[in-house]
């Protein structure tokens, strides 16, 4: 047994198989995107349609209110008087059918900002109900989640991110780079490219 043992230590080393190790080649592929629109972009926009709002309500809504002998504040219920809940459901429903029909509000159209969907489809009545209606009673009720806006890399408030919208400029756009790596197969041409 000895014997076999030394003869095994004196055989020459079997040189290893090397694995085959793969060359990649970087594909470097730049596109432009709609930039994403930043906080106070949107801050301004926002502005703007509260601005629409109080509009609607001074022009129609109070008017109204006056003929109709209908109290606008009612101090028993200050938080829920007739006026008020008419002025929320204008609200609502501005920033709602705006978004649903044009992608945009009229803040948003003057600074040429608009929401998309991050499917790039086209936006449901369900993904602007949840952005509009709950995102914004969210983002109201917490007033923080706006400034999110700030923090995200690609400029999503709370609302944006419950209901997978961006909102982009239309006629702003940023280069991306994208870098992919492919493997080398076949022969190099005298181009240089590979086949």
């Amino acid at each position: 047994m000895t014997d076999h043992f030394e003869q095994n230590r004196h055989m020459t080393p079997v040189p290893e198989m090397q694995d085959h190790i793969p060359e990649y080649e970087i594909i470097k592929t730049e596109q432009f995107r709609p930039k994403f629109a930043g906080f106070w972009t949107r801050f301004w926009a926002y502005l703007i349609d509260l601005l629409m709002v109080s509009a609607v309500s001074g022009i129609i809504i109070k008017p109204i209110f006056r003929i109709l002998d209908i109290k606008i504040s009612n101090p028993s219920f200050l938080l829920f008087s007739p006026y008020k809940v008419t002025i929320l459901i204008v609200f609502l429903a501005y920033f709602a059918l705006m978004t649903k029909i044009f992608s945009q509000t009229v803040g948003k159209m003057i600074l040429g900002i608009k929401v998309v969907q991050k499917n790039e489809g086209k936006l449901t009545w369900g993904t602007v109900l949840f952005r509009e209606v709950i995102g914004r009673f969210i983002s109201k009720l917490l007033t923080i989640p706006y400034l999110l806006v700030i923090f995200m890399p690609k400029k999503e408030a709370v609302h944006d991110l419950f209901a997978d919208t961006y909102v982009i400029h239309e006629q702003s756009f940023e280069k991306e780079v994208i870098e992919t790596r492919r493997e080398r197969k076949g022969e190099e041409l005298h181009e240089g490219t590979i086949v």
